[in-house]
């Protein structure tokens, strides 16, 4: 497993106090009722948008790449309730790293926990598909609540925060792998643990292919999925966290496994898992992250579609 980070004294300096000051005022506005938490979250978005100006356009060329369809007007909408999610999403991390278990059960909901029971009975590894909603830190912890299983993270480069980051998601956690450990991946797979894996972004050319994404017919796609799903045989069981509207919580939405996924080569894995990811999205398309670009990764020669 990956040598997780520890506290040492060097993390007391000076440097540190503006990321120290950071994640305590976090812990305390996490401290308040949830539904003012709600409201707070959903300001920060208003303001996030105001002034996020270059994520903003990120947003609205990614909803029209995949959606051609949608009416200009559909597209400022969905923009605008996507920003309320972004901040929703920054006090959410603070919910899933420092609220108690209890606090946590009293505002969420679990549906189709069975499909993971199901696999677990039949002594295989789960590769649990989690794509990027920015309520991403409170469906790991949701899940964890149930079936602690494998994280896995991209090491911060501030240390302060990956020590706080590993320590919040350990809560719901046995322990935490680098994305880039595929043979640490593997390894648990084989074991029959659960492994947390996205496979829905933009990795970059040296690990990705190219498959559909929406209407997008060329859309980097990671290769991992296949490498992983092929070498440790685990089943591939997808999970959507949505956050409800009105502070009324957040649901937990198990879909069902799939044993046998195609894996005849990683463009065809990769359609496939595409296909999937578009499930998940369109069951809480708003509390999607629209802001990262998604389709920077063009093949040779094809000009940017940003």
């Amino acid at each position: 497993m990956t040598l997780l980070p520890k506290f040492s004294a060097s993390l007391l300096h000076p440097r540190f106090w503006p990321t120290w000051f950071g994640m305590g005022l976090l812990w305390l506005v996490v401290q308040l009722p949830y539904p003012v938490i709600y409201r707070l979250g959903y300001g920060i978005g208003h303001l996030a948008k105001r002034v996020m100006k270059r994520r903003v356009k990120i947003a609205e060329r990614n909803l029209e790449l995949c959606f051609p369809q949608m009416r200009a007007e559909e597209r400022q909408h969905m923009v605008a309730k996507n920003f309320e999610s972004v901040g929703m999403g920054v006090l959410e991390t603070g919910m899933a790293w420092f609220w108690s278990d209890r606090r946590m059960a009293r505002w969420m909901d679990v549906s189709g926990f069975e499909y993971v029971r199901d696999v677990q009975a039949q002594g295989r590894g789960i590769l649990l598909i989690g794509v990027h909603f920015l309520t991403l830190e409170m469906g790991a912890r949701m899940f964890g609540m149930n079936e602690p299983g494998i994280g896995v993270y991209r090491p911060n480069d501030n240390p302060v925060i990956d020590l706080v980051q590993t320590w919040g998601r350990m809560r719901s956690n046995k322990s935490m792998l680098d994305r880039k450990d595929l043979k640490g991946m593997i390894r648990a797979l084989k074991a029959g643990e659960v492994v947390w894996y996205a496979p829905d972004h933009d990795y970059g050319p040296r690990a990705s292919v190219f498959a559909p994404f929406f209407a997008v017919e060329q859309a980097a796609s990671t290769s991992g999925t296949w490498m992983l799903a092929r070498m440790s045989q685990a089943a591939i069981v997808p999970f959507v966290p949505r956050r409800k509207p009105d502070a009324k919580g957040y649901e937990l939405i198990m879909l069902e496994p799939e044993y046998s996924p195609p894996l005849d080569d990683a463009e065809t894995t990769a359609a496939w898992m595409n296909k999937v990811v578009e499930r998940c999205i369109m069951l809480a398309p708003e509390q999607y992250m629209w802001l990262h670009r998604r389709f920077k990764t063009r093949p040779e020669g094809v000009p940017s579609r940003y």
